[in-house]
């Protein structure tokens, strides 16, 4: 039997948004109006719709996909970017909050300088020593991180307020005619908080301390939290370790994730006071970092002016995606605010460091996302803002990457650490590598980074070793190597392991330790060593365990 066209009558069969349905052949015969022609389709598409739920749901909104206007080429695409900016200071940040206590504690000590020993003796443990022996050559590769993490452990310990259970954001060293220096940076950040209590999970799984002895740590710090200023749930950026006063008026949306995030890791790692640390987790809500309008979080708000921030987290891969993360696995943002995140600007930006590929929309997840990425010598990754270490790996200390996303961020990690370190072999001639924020070798801070891997991009500066350390967690054989190399070429381990930044060329070391950096370096050794467990205690969390799986779905390099 020969097959035969089904009759239709006087219609058409016409292939629309993924569905056969017949059109009266009137629309195709009959000069009609443009309204007349609208009003007559509609009718064939109300008659033509499922009747199905799910299926008309679906029906429609291929519909409407095919009224929408077309994106523009990559070419074609304008710069709406413009006002983008690195590096600038908000007037806001410029006032000071003076701790009225601390400076009248000052005065009666007979002021800042004779305070100062009264400063040292509240840290647990003062060091003694500006050098100390490295780990040797003959260690096997776990026994040599080994001692690392146990002489990184041991200054963490040590820059902690004895009183309070605070962590003192900095030491620096310095020694003159034999006698030594110790300059102590007696304020916390809102992150060095969080990543104290992730180093204390950290240093349990590795057996350095018990429960007993972690849990009387949190402790003492969440009764110290309970006495801090806040404002709508959030801490302050920045508090005096000695008076608990506050010094700053910002609360900012990526240390406050950073403190949520510590306190997910406690509350999985230590059950029996998860009902403590969760309520300081549920007193927060991202909302008030959100911009619905831009889909963004603000870098957060000052009090003093009862405004936000005018800059927003606007790229993905940086430090701030794991507090979208927990906002989304909150409920405090919607899954859309990932999507929206740029991963690459349009090649008419001009300001960047590379012309992106591949740069497109597509659909993830429901969400329309352009993607695009950049390529240097035979590597392709989505940059970050800056091409700091710590930008691309400082989330991976408790998202494994490599596993809940594994064609998008997992890959891009991997290739980030595989550029700092060709960069700075094969372009910067440095025998050692690891670019991101550190001291530097002038008492001081700064941003340094890989500068091609940003989309503004760093300059090139002194390697830090908390970014060798990181890169642990993407390259272990050549983390290991670097960290090796940094150990035998160069005077720059202390009692309390690495410090902060070394000149690759001239040896110059910056004698300082920053809790920021150690932290960072302490738990991606914690990660390599124990298989990756504060990643899994981080992954077992209520809030993680519902944002994890949108990551699984995007891939950065199709």
């Amino acid at each position: 039997m020969k097959n035969r066209k089904p009759k239709t009558g006087n219609r058409k069969l016409v292939n629309l948004a993924g569905f056969t349905f017949p059109v009266f052949g009137f629309l195709f015969s009959i000069p009609l109006s443009p309204v007349a022609f609208a009003l007559a389709l509609a009718v064939a598409l109300l008659l033509a719709a499922p009747a199905h739920a799910q299926e008309s749901a679906s029906f429609w909104q291929r519909v409407a996909d095919l009224f929408r206007p077309a994106p523009p080429s990559a070419g074609d695409e304008p710069c709406v970017f413009h006002g983008v900016s690195t590096g600038e200071v908000e007037a806001p940040a410029l006032t000071s909050v003076v701790p009225v206590i601390k400076r009248a504690w000052e005065r009666n000590l007979g002021g800042e300088m004779a305070a100062r020993p009264y400063v040292r003796a509240r840290l647990t443990h003062e060091p003694d020593r500006i050098l100390s022996e490295p780990p040797t050559a003959a260690l096997a590769d776990r026994d040599f991180v080994f001692r690392l993490a146990r002489d990184t452990w041991n200054g963490l310990e040590a820059m902690t307020d004895r009183v309070n259970g605070l962590p003192v954001n900095n030491i620096r060293l310095d020694q003159t005619d034999g006698a030594l220096d110790v300059r102590v940076g007696d304020y916390a950040g809102t992150t060095d908080i969080g990543l104290a209590l992730i180093a204390t999970a950290a240093a349990y799984d590795l057996g350095f301390i018990d429960a007993a002895a972690a849990t009387a740590r949190i402790t003492r710090l969440l009764h110290t939290l309970d006495h801090l200023e806040s404002y709508e749930g959030f801490f302050y950026n920045f508090y005096d370790t000695t008076s608990l006063e506050r010094t700053s008026n910002f609360v900012s949306f990526v240390d406050s994730a950073w403190l949520t995030a510590g306190l997910m890791v406690a509350r999985t790692t230590f059950p029996p006071m998860r009902e403590e640390l969760s309520r300081f987790i549920e007193r927060t809500d991202y909302r008030f970092f959100y911009d619905d309008d831009l889909r963004q979080m603000s870098h957060g708000y000052y009090v003093s002016t009862r405004k936000p921030s005018r800059y927003h987290y606007g790229v993905l891969y940086a430090e701030s995606r794991l507090g979208s993360l927990i906002a989304i696995g909150k409920g405090d943002a919607p899954e859309e605010h990932w999507f929206a995140m740029v991963r690459t600007f349009p090649a008419s930006c001009d300001w960047q460091q590379l012309r992106p590929h591949g740069r497109r929309a597509r659909e993830v997840r429901g969400h329309r996302v352009v993607g695009g990425w950049y390529e240097w010598r035979d590597l392709k990754y989505v940059p970050s803002w800056g091409g700091s270490m710590f930008e691309a790996l400082m989330p991976r200390l408790l998202i494994d990457e490599q596993r809940y996303a594994p064609r998008s961020l997992g890959r891009n990690g991997d290739a980030h650490a595989t550029v700092q370190r060709r960069y700075a072999i094969e372009e910067l001639g440095y025998p050692v590598w690891g670019l991101s924020p550190s001291s530097t070798l002038a008492p001081g801070y700064s941003e340094f980074g890989v500068t091609l891997l940003g989309s503004a991009g760093y300059k090139a500066g002194p390697v830090t070793p908390h970014a060798a350390a990181l890169a642990l967690m993407a390259t272990p054989n050549e983390a290991i190597a670097n960290l090796r190399r940094l150990a035998e070429g160069y005077d720059a381990y202390g009692e309390y392991g690495f410090y902060d930044a070394v000149d690759a060329q001239s040896g110059e070391v910056a004698h300082a330790y920053l809790t920021l950096d150690q932290a960072m370096a302490f738990i991606a050794m914690a990660n390599y060593l124990s298989d990756g467990a504060i990643q899994k205690s981080f992954a077992a969390d209520p809030i993680a365990e519902r944002a994890l799986p949108l990551l699984a779905d995007e891939d950065f390099f199709e």
